[in-house]
């Protein structure tokens, strides 16, 4: 195991979320991170929501890192281009990318058929969701291929075991997330022959910006949302996938996990990494045997 000094690493919406706590992790462990998204100081995304890009980098420089904010529409080729040539100026080299665009909250009809959900919502998730990655990939890739040993994280909801057994209450929805998970698994075939590796990866039920708002809590007080969801006691923190990039990005033998569907909850089993809190939630395997099963909320054996 290594550390991530003198890495470069793209987070590529990293806003907020899970990007964010990839972000601040991958920071923790020494890389310099470029921080991508829509919203800034300056100005806010569709979202309308007031975390930003420069703040991630903040949280990255207060762990330890370089945090690099870029405002970059991942739909615009033209300025994930120039995000790219920007990299290669200032570094010469890209050796972590992880693709985590989605800004789908607000356009998802939770169990409503395609035929009665916004066709304009449903497909504009799908750019959001599925293109934004592909034209990522298309433009940042040439970098990392440069140098043996780069990694590429597909960020989604969901593993492919779970998703197979699974309908995911929307078609689009369940088309967005499991086309990213194949996206890794397609990746590997064309990145192989130069020493690099993609995997998919999923958080469980994660305590992001906006569900801790759902709840009417904090970070600090979270357990409290209890009262009103008692499964959400085995959520985790943005921290917790962001350690499970971190530890990926420090195996010298990443190349093993190549194309596989993971989660944070799995490799901390591998890893040994917890949570802010010191636990180990492993969400999905909860959700199979316990919230699926119609169990009481129970997290011992599972945190």
């Amino acid at each position: 195991m290594t550390d991530l000094q003198g890495k470069i690493a793209v987070v590529a919406g990293a806003t907020r979320g899970a990007g964010r706590g990839i972000a601040t992790e991958l920071g923790a462990a020494g890389a310099t991170v470029y921080v991508t998204g829509r919203s800034t100081r300056e100005g806010r995304s569709e979202y309308d929501r007031p975390e930003t890009i420069e703040e991630t980098a903040e949280l990255v420089a207060r762990a330890g890192g370089v945090g690099i904010p870029v405002r970059t529409d991942h739909l615009d080729p033209a300025q994930v281009k120039e995000l790219a040539d920007r990299i290669e100026r200032e570094q010469g080299r890209l050796d972590i990318l992880v693709n985590d665009i989605w800004g789908s909250e607000n356009l998802v009809e939770w169990n409503v058929p395609v035929w009665e959900h916004s066709l304009e919502k449903g497909l504009r998730m799908l750019r959001l969701a599925v293109d934004t990655h592909l034209v990522t990939s298309h433009c940042l890739l040439p970098l990392l291929i440069r140098n043996k040993g780069g990694l590429v994280v597909e960020m989604t909801d969901g593993t492919a075991e779970y998703n197979q057994a699974n309908y995911r209450l929307s078609l689009f929805y369940d088309q967005a997330k499991n086309s990213v998970i194949r996206m890794a698994w397609a990746l590997v075939h064309e990145l192989r022959p130069y020493g690099c590796t993609a995997v998919a990866l999923t958080p469980g039920w994660m305590r992001s910006e906006i569900m801790l708002e759902h709840f009417g809590v904090a970070e600090e007080n979270w357990r409290d949302a209890a009262a009103a969801e008692p499964h959400f006691l085995i959520s985790e923190s943005p921290r917790f996938v962001g350690r499970a990039v971190a530890a990926l990005a420090r195996d010298p033998d990443a190349a093993r996990w190549s194309g596989q569907s993971l989660s944070s909850g799995g490799l901390a089993q591998v890893y040994g990494f917890t949570d802010v809190d010191g636990s180990r939630p492993d969400c999905w395997r909860y959700l199979v045997e316990v919230t699926d099963a119609g169990r009481p909320a129970d997290v011992r054996g599972y945190r």
